[in-house]
């Protein structure tokens, strides 16, 4: 067939093209994309409303799951962690969490996203949060990261960054509902674009019932063009979170290398810059490392990130 992408990572209208090539009807095209992105099978053989020929000429086509499940290991405040095994041996992770705070959960979401999602008829579900990959390693180099340190293997294609969540959400329990998706785990989402951005179009796509945009955030270290990339794209109903851990740039330049290409002061003026919604804000992610960032000498000093000081 003439359509390159993975069955799982394909959009309905390229759907639509692998249908017209194999003689089935244009409809076939929105069965299977439902089934995948609605009902997450990944098995056309479970497909019950396709015709046996047509499922096996998908699955001759080499559909099948992009990812299984290696190790599961979970903690006692219900968090678990999924180590997934994707091709060539590949391995990367994500985690499904528990949400006992919402404001801490999903800081980028505005006060009226939960008033929408809540239904008073219906038992209160716990809500989940799902972090997952998209790269396997990362090449960024931050130094208190294992991955950055491990260096970039390669990039996931959009089909086993979706994957990820089919996979997550047919682990949760009957009280459990995922209500957030983060792009926080293993590798730098903006130095995959195109793939982190075509996973957001399939997990968001109508057609499938896919989640709100605003029910998703993208963690970056700082690429600025990518964030410029998923403001325009998105119009800024997609969450952004950013890793700062640094007050300036003598700092961010020895633990974030990354900074050198983008110093603070050009990474503030595309989070300014980034068309957020009214009532919606950008998270910032600040981890505390002994003796680096943290102390009353760099608290107090003037930051260069900081309106009231720039």
């Amino acid at each position: 067939m003439s359509v390159a992408v993975d069955p799982v990572g394909r959009l309905p209208e390229e759907w639509r093209e692998t249908m017209r090539e194999l003689g089935e009807k244009p409809f076939r095209a929105e069965q299977v994309f439902r089934w995948i992105h609605e009902r997450g099978v990944l098995d056309p053989e479970q497909m019950t409303d396709l015709s046996k020929p047509l499922r096996e000429r998908l699955k001759a086509d080499g559909f099948a799951p992009p990812a299984k499940i290696a190790e599961v290991h979970a903690a006692a405040d219900g968090t678990r962690k999924l180590v997934l095994e994707l091709a060539h041996g590949a391995r990367v992770e994500c985690v499904i969490i528990p949400m006992t705070d919402l404001a801490d959960a999903d800081a980028s979401a505005a006060p009226e996203d939960d008033e929408e999602d809540r239904d008073d008829s219906a038992p209160e579900k716990t809500r989940i949060t799902l972090c997952v990959s998209t790269q396997y390693g990362c090449a960024m180099g931050c130094v208190f990261c294992a991955s950055g340190q491990a260096g970039l293997q390669r990039g996931l294609s959009a089909s086993e960054i979706v994957a990820q969540v089919l996979i997550s959400k047919a682990q949760l329990t009957p009280q459990e509902a995922l209500k957030n998706l983060v792009f926080m785990g293993m590798g730098e989402p903006f130095h995959h674009y195109d793939e982190t951005a075509r996973a957001i179009r399939l997990l968001t796509h109508p057609a499938a019932r896919g989640m709100s945009p605003r029910r998703i955030t993208v963690s970056t270290v700082g690429l600025v063009p990518g964030i410029a990339r998923l403001g325009a794209d998105f119009g800024g109903k997609v969450g952004l979170a950013v890793s700062l851990h640094a007050p300036n740039d003598e700092i961010r330049d020895r633990i974030m290398p990354m900074n050198r290409k983008f110093p603070i002061v050009e990474l503030m003026r595309a989070l300014r810059e980034y068309p957020l919604p009214q009532r919606r804000r950008i998270t910032i992610e600040y981890t505390l490392m002994a003796g680096v960032n943290d102390g009353e000498r760099r608290r107090a000093s003037s930051c260069s990130f900081c309106a009231d000081c720039a």
